[in-house]
């Protein structure tokens, strides 16, 4: 391998932000490295939903395949881009400490949902983010959906296609737009992405050399929390298509990991949730949200899955 890491990335600038931050990271500790621009189909397909396009993995196959063919060492994830689904020869590293893992209410003339109008438009393209404003609000907004970069949606709602948009603060902050935040949608209320804020790096199974180069920029708390969360998900068999949130942090002094996962069905009317919290010093973060998901599959959470499942059946 050589000297100086290859560090494979999508081409946004959101997911530039995010390897040049871990390049300067690097650099920071004595590590060489450079960056690999791979084009994801993600990146390709602008004009259909997540929904539409029907498969999870679409910003984030394209880098995983580089990895394995050995055309770059390192594979830096948005991990709220990235599957569960484990695929063989690559393992997730490192996770940096998370950032913010809430979404914001950006308005073109108001503050937040509570002042936004009966009838206002509001884009989005995440199930999840739908389904938790029609859980609490019914049928008040029109939520249509909306694709496109973090530059393109503001220009969306700035050109007066939308009354409001909900987008991550992360990627806000990162990319210098936090002043258009408007409120911050919290917990309880809001849930936000299984890995929401948090960037991961993936590299070859067993390549102990990359690995303990890049080991020194892992966050323990964010690493744990991440597991758990990505546990939960994995065994509901959900993805980014799918409207499920959860956070995972730490309570009580950094004593105990504390995971809220939640599922809604896709009307938005039914909500199944659960709170569970287990000791800090585990080592099997995935139980935690291994048992979070039996919960919920308990209260009936396989059946709200089954009726998405039918629902975008009828979309093909």
């Amino acid at each position: 391998m050589s000297s100086v890491l290859r560090i494979g990335t999508r081409g946004s600038m959101l997911a530039r932000w995010q390897s040049d931050f871990c390049l300067e990271r690097l650099k920071s500790i004595g590590v060489s490295a450079e960056i690999v621009v791979i084009q994801t189909s993600g990146d390709q397909i602008q004009n259909s939903s997540i929904i539409d396009i029907g498969a999870q993995g679409v910003f984030t196959k394209e880098i995983q395949r580089g990895l394995l063919r050995n055309e770059i060492d390192v594979a830096v994830h948005s991990l709220k881009d990235l599957p569960t689904d484990f695929v063989e020869g690559l393992e997730l590293s490192v996770v940096l400490r998370r950032g913010s893992y809430y979404d914001v209410f950006i308005g073109s003339s108001c503050k937040s949902l509570e002042e936004l109008p009966e009838g206002s438009r509001i884009g989005t393209g995440s199930l999840r983010r739908k389904t938790q404003i029609i859980n609490r609000y019914g049928n008040k907004f029109k939520i249509e959906e909306i694709r496109g970069n973090v530059e393109t949606r503001l220009h969306k709602l700035d050109n007066g296609e939308y009354d409001a948009i909900i987008l991550a603060e992360a990627g806000l902050e990162r990319l210098g737009f936090a002043d258009r935040i408007g409120s911050i949608l919290k917990p309880p209320f809001f849930l936000p992405a299984v890995g929401q804020g948090a960037i991961g790096l993936e590299i070859r199974s067993n390549d102990q050399e990359t690995e303990s180069k890049i080991k020194p920029l892992c966050d323990p708390i964010t690493f744990k929390s991440v597991i758990a969360e990505r546990a939960m998900l994995r065994k509901l068999q959900g993805g980014c298509i799918v409207p499920i949130g959860a956070l995972c942090s730490t309570t009580d002094s950094n004593s105990n990991l504390s995971l809220h996962g939640r599922i809604l069905s896709i009307n938005g009317k039914k909500m199944i949730e659960k709170i569970k919290t287990t000791p800090f010093n585990t080592n099997d973060p995935e139980s935690l949200g291994k048992n979070v998901a039996d919960e919920l599959i308990a209260q009936g959470a396989n059946e709200i899955l089954q009726e998405i499942i039918q629902f975008r059946k009828k979309l093909k």
